[in-house]
């Protein structure tokens, strides 16, 4: 298998139209296997033990028959970076036609935290709106924001760990979503999630996979929603048959943010706040525009091998999944 895919490695980069969390240009691996495209994406600082999960979500997606899907269309949310000028704020909103709940990042300055979401409810008065703090305060700070902050539909990791979550919750109504928590965890399994977290955030290619994320929403019990990790539009349609895959979906999805690459190596439109469930085959004449260099390519098959042997070939195999 391992050969498989480094005979089809195609490596692209895809600048992104504002900076990201310190990302402006992401970097992903695309390779095809019988079943479609998978993209390896583990961000460039992740050690090679923190991006088996990615590597076996790449190889589910393109040697493993996604499951059935309950739905064809997945509602989305606009993402929306740290950025602080109204002008800035409403060009980014426009690239999510049609979305009725924004995400926005927050977890800096708390001035500027207050005042962006002041100008989003200017500009988006009906919308609802989630905050995503990526684990970024104490306890003190998540209670003084939470409670002073009005009304949002959840707040996304405010506090780094489990214990810091449980003892927020004593000290706010805001539901709590769990997503640094679970996906960064050793044993996502051996977490104890109770008056900690109120829903469990998905992320297919963070944790291994469509099938491993089913299992861990399983096994919490929780209500559940499913977000990107800024992939390109192969890794997002791998998010989109995760989605589908779920009995029950009752929050928009972050799987919008095609949006924030100012390229891409295929379409996934936004069309009335939803995007369409479907495979995506990027088009080899995109695939060379975009391409890295030599000396890339060759660093991220090399970052692919150290991977396989930190884990993914065992994974794969105890998963039975076959070239």
């Amino acid at each position: 298998m391992l050969d498989s895919i480094l005979g089809s490695l195609r490596v692209v980069a895809l600048a992104t139209k504002t900076d990201f969390r310190s990302v402006t240009s992401r970097e992903v691996a695309l390779f095809e296997g019988p079943m479609g495209w998978g993209e390896f994406c583990p961000f460039l600082e992740y050690s090679y033990s923190e991006s088996v999960p990615w590597l076996t979500s790449a190889i589910e997606a393109a040697f493993v028959p996604a499951p059935p899907g309950f739905r064809q269309e997945i509602a989305v949310n606009a993402t929306l970076p740290a950025l602080d000028n109204a002008q800035d704020i409403q060009g980014l909103l426009d690239s999510y036609p049609g979305c009725t709940v924004i995400k926005v990042k927050v977890g800096g300055d708390r001035v500027k935290d207050m005042e962006r979401l002041g100008i989003i409810r200017s500009l988006r008065p009906d919308a609802k709106i989630r905050i995503d703090v990526n684990g970024l305060w104490s306890v003190d700070e998540a209670a003084s924001f939470l409670n002073t902050v009005g009304d949002i539909e959840y707040a996304e990791q405010p506090c780094a760990t489990v214990e810091e979550l449980r003892e927020l919750k004593k000290r706010t109504h805001v539901k709590i979503v769990g997503d640094e928590v679970i996906r960064k965890a050793k044993d996502p399994f051996a977490l104890d999630l109770s008056e900690a977290v109120d829903i469990v955030m998905l992320k297919v290619a963070p944790l291994g996979g469509i099938t491993r994320a089913i299992e861990i929403a399983q096994h919490h019990n929780l209500p559940v929603v499913v977000s990107s990790a800024l992939e390109s539009a192969v890794g997002i349609s791998y998010g989109l048959k995760l989605a589908s895959a779920l009995p029950t979906l009752e929050f928009a999805c972050g799987l919008g943010t095609g949006s924030l690459l100012a390229v891409d190596v295929a379409q996934l439109p936004i069309i009335n706040g939803m995007i369409a469930v479907s495979d995506v085959r990027p088009d080899n004449s995109v695939l060379n525009k975009l391409a890295v260099s030599n000396e890339r390519l060759n660093w991220w098959k090399n970052r692919l091998r150290m991977t396989w042997n930190a884990g993914a070939e065992s994974f794969v195999q105890e998963r039975g999944w076959s070239a």
